[in-house]
């Protein structure tokens, strides 16, 4: 079931009126009065359940500290997916209280002006360091949120020495939930079913966004992320504290990072190992330390791809660490806290060196000074031309890095870089900043590294350009351009002509205009490349065209065109199978393209069918359509009974003979296209662990209009298909050994040439082996998807 607000308004209410610094939330937020019933006393998905700290109560609990406390500030600094409140407990000593403005300003020196803030540094050693600690990313990994509780008790309240020097030097930000959404209903993800320590290079939820906008605010020397449940990786080595095995990303100085890394590391290890007569459990009582995969490992669990908490935290100079509690119980919570209070002491003893080499990032990055980076590795600039048409994916583009704290400046005249010309208004990012290697990180095509470890934890490839759509050259050489640092991007599209009017089939932004004028009525038609045609009279579109920020201009509608309509999209819902939502990228892109979008489970389309929908999408794995289930926490999201796979299979195949339209994204979904008879393809499937971005040869029509020759995709478990000869064939990978770009997928060779999208000639029934929706990232591949539900 779908969960309502769990908080009480009276609760939230007497929160944000004890928070004097929060007025204009207490204004905004609005809480509804339900029942704290629905939230779920555990998960299937945990070995171990325990009495957590539901969400219902943190907010009372904070409420009561704050009043309690003259070194607490409490703020809720935002909403989750469902309109949860984010909160945040921000502790230091009473003498910092009302000064963190101007501690945040002299943070801020450290990346304007390096040299200085360094030297500042050595002459007051009294200065105070941000530390941040986040809780529970993962819904179902209670005991972060609750070791976070105990924490926010200790330091309000307590008087111990250890306790006072710490505040002495530290300023303690708690992230205190970061996944309201994921405690209440006990799932690994939030409410748009989103992983959320996948979403730190995308940023598409609020939750992600709200943490990023606390890095960014402190730019903290440390960061914590707490996790679970992580046991026996080594021999009585119990938990896991990062840092991480090889492959390391080149973007970071790492140099840096590594210096102090393990010494923090180990520091968490001895503290948890001398309270270890705490502990109850034999698993504890018996443990010799705890894994750390730098110093344990080969690899297998890598820090190299930006989408993770901590990872993330890096580029913006912070030590950052990953913590896997044991296990989901009260020795979870204890293991937890202290390893906190392990990496507290040891950042309090080493603060001053360590915040001198955090600075060193800042300044390398200002200099162009990278002395473990091969000469060209980064580049002098990043130019992104603005398509005048279509200027919204740069827009989004440019967007995103100014709120990763990434200059961007503008020509104000026309210039030339690498020896091409480039004309006023043209956006550059310089690398002579402080972020530099987040900014490269993000811009760059990335690399093939296939062959320097056998696996990878997660995705390997995840260029903002190529998989976003818009252009970033990388010039090596310096120009001189006049230019201006954008503040604001101006959006506004516009429409110019007497019409008919053409919108292009370019972006997301398009498509979504396209949806909207067809809900309010506008009659549009599409031609063989996919483009869009209107005759409605300017001052009708007028509004929403201005709203997109494309710029429409008069054509002449072809022949050919033939009219499109709103079209209603059932997509198959995977509730949590394997603690993911497999489907919910895909939906979020099929939102984003305008779509009206319903979830429907296995069991709901076993015995209601899909007669109200005229598209259908799945996409996930195949074991949503297994007939039964072995593991106890998939059987709630697949069939409720073995008979009802019979009753899908028929359903699906009624929708197809009354002119619906199927469609099957990634390895799984084809897989399980393949099971309900829908293809006669071979469907060829890789390893699970491969992933990323290659070259693919997209025929420029029909489903794949809109797309070129030797152009990008994006795999994940990738899949191709063979024997297809009497399909239409409308992209195939590209037929040459280099086809891989960057990214991890062992024995690729067997993929090269072959087909990835097909369309079967008797039935509507179109299978795209890419990833077009992959975490709501895949931008510059949505259209595929709209291709497909519109292609006749």
């Amino acid at each position: 079931m779908k969960h309502k607000k769990i908080i009480s308004g009276i609760v939230v209410a007497s929160l944000l009126a004890a928070s004097p610094w929060t007025p204009a939330l207490a204004e905004s937020l609005k809480w509804n009065y339900v029942n704290t019933y629905e939230e779920q006393d555990g998960s299937l998905f945990n070995s171990e359940n325990y009495d957590f700290m539901k969400f219902s109560e943190i907010g009372v609990k904070l409420t009561e500290i704050e009043k309690q406390s003259n070194r607490v500030k409490v703020e809720v600094k935002g909403q989750s997916s469902t309109g949860q409140p984010l909160y945040v407990v921000t502790i230091a000593s009473p003498d910092s209280q009302g000064k963190f403005g101007k501690i945040q300003a002299l943070r801020k020196q450290m990346f304007n002006n390096p040299d200085k803030a360094q030297d500042w540094i050595a002459n007051n050693p009294d200065f105070k360091v941000p530390v941040m600690i986040n809780g529970s990313i993962h819904g179902t990994e209670f005991v972060g949120s609750d070791a976070i509780i105990q924490l926010i008790e200790r330091f309000s309240f307590d008087n111990d020495e250890t306790t006072k020097e710490i505040l002495e030097n530290n300023i303690l930000i708690f992230n205190v939930v970061q996944n309201p959404d994921g405690r209440i209903n006990a799932t690994r993800f939030n409410g748009e079913g989103i992983d959320l320590n996948r979403d730190f290079i995308t940023q598409s939820q609020p939750e992600t966004q709200e943490t990023v906008a606390l890095i960014k605010e402190w730019n903290p020397m440390v960061f914590l992320d707490t996790h679970g449940y992580v046991k026996n990786y080594a021999p009585n080595k119990q938990g896991l504290i990062e840092p991480c095995t090889v492959p390391h990303n080149p973007n970071y100085e790492y140099d840096l990072y590594e210096k102090w890394a393990m010494d923090q590391a180990e520091a968490m290890e001895t503290e948890i190992m001398s309270n270890k007569g705490s502990f109850t459990g034999s698993l504890y009582q018996s443990m010799e330390g705890t894994y750390i995969p730098q110093r344990d490992d080969a690899e297998g669990w890598d820090d190299y791809p930006p989408i993770f908490t901590p990872m993330y935290a890096m580029y913006h100079g912070a030590y950052g660490h990953t913590l896997e509690t044991p296990t989901n119980d009260m020795d979870g919570v204890r293991w937890m806290y202290d390893a906190i209070m392990g990496a507290l002491k040891n950042a309090t003893d080493n603060k001053q060196e360590m915040i001198k080499d955090q600075i060193e990032m800042f300044r390398r990055g200002i200099n162009f000074d990278h002395p473990f980076h091969d000469e060209g590795f980064f580049p002098s600039a990043y130019v992104l031309p603005l398509d005048p048409k279509d200027p919204t994916v740069t827009h989004k583009a440019v967007n995103h890095l100014q709120k990763n704290d990434i200059e961007v400046v503008q020509a104000s005249k026309d210039f030339t870089a690498g020896g091409q010309s480039y004309p006023k208004g043209t956006y550059i990012v310089k690398m002579d900043q402080a972020k530099a290697g987040l900014a490269n990180t993000m811009l760059w095509d990335g690399e093939d590294i296939t062959e320097e470890v056998d696996a990878m934890y997660d995705i390997s490839a995840w260029s903002l350009p190529e998989l976003w759509g818009f252009e970033a050259i990388a010039v090596l050489s310096d120009f001189e351009v006049t230019a201006t640092k954008v503040n604001q991007v101006q959006s506004q599209g516009s429409v110019s002509g007497k019409g008919p009017f053409l919108i292009p089939n370019s972006s997301v932004k398009a498509v979504n205009l396209v949806n909207t004028l067809l809900l309010q009525g506008v009659n549009v038609k599409r031609d063989k490349k996919g483009n869009f045609y209107t005759e409605a009279a300017a001052n009708t579109i007028s509004a929403t065209v201005k709203q997109s920020g494309l710029h429409i201009e008069s054509a002449k509608v072809p022949a050919e065109a033939v009219e499109v309509a709103s079209m209603k999209v059932a997509i198959l819902k995977d509730g949590g199978m394997n603690k993911v939502q497999s489907h919910s990228g895909t939906k979020l892109a099929l939102k984003r393209l305008g779509f009206a979008v319903t979830e429907v489970s296995p069991a709901e389309v076993a015995e209601q069918g899909l007669s109200s929908f005229d598209v259908f999408v799945y996409s996930g794995t195949e074991s949503l359509i297994a007939r039964t289930q072995s593991r106890a926490g998939n059987k709630e999201f697949g069939f409720q009974n073995p008979a009802q796979f019979d009753g899908f299979k028929a359903n699906v195949d009624e929708f197809l003979n009354s002119g619906g339209k199927y469609i099957a994204v990634g390895a799984g979904a084809s897989n399980a296209t393949k099971t309900l008879g829908l293809t006669d393809n071979t469907v060829v499937v890789g390893d699970y662990n491969s992933n990323g971005i290659a070259k693919v040869d997209y025929q420029g029509e029909g489903v794949t209009a809109g797309y070129i020759s030797d152009d990008f995709g994006f795999v994940y478990r990738p899949v191709w298909y063979e024997n297809t000869g009497n399909d239409e064939v409308s992209a195939t990978f590209d037929d040459n050994s280099d086809f891989f770009v960057a990214g991890h997928w062992k024995n690729n060779i067997a993929a090269q040439g072959k087909a990835v999208i097909v369309k079967e000639q008797d039935k509507d029934v179109t299978l795209i082996g890419l990833e077009a929706g992959f975490r709501d990232h895949t931008d510059y591949l949505f259209r595929l998807l709209s291709n497909s539900i519109f292609e006749k």
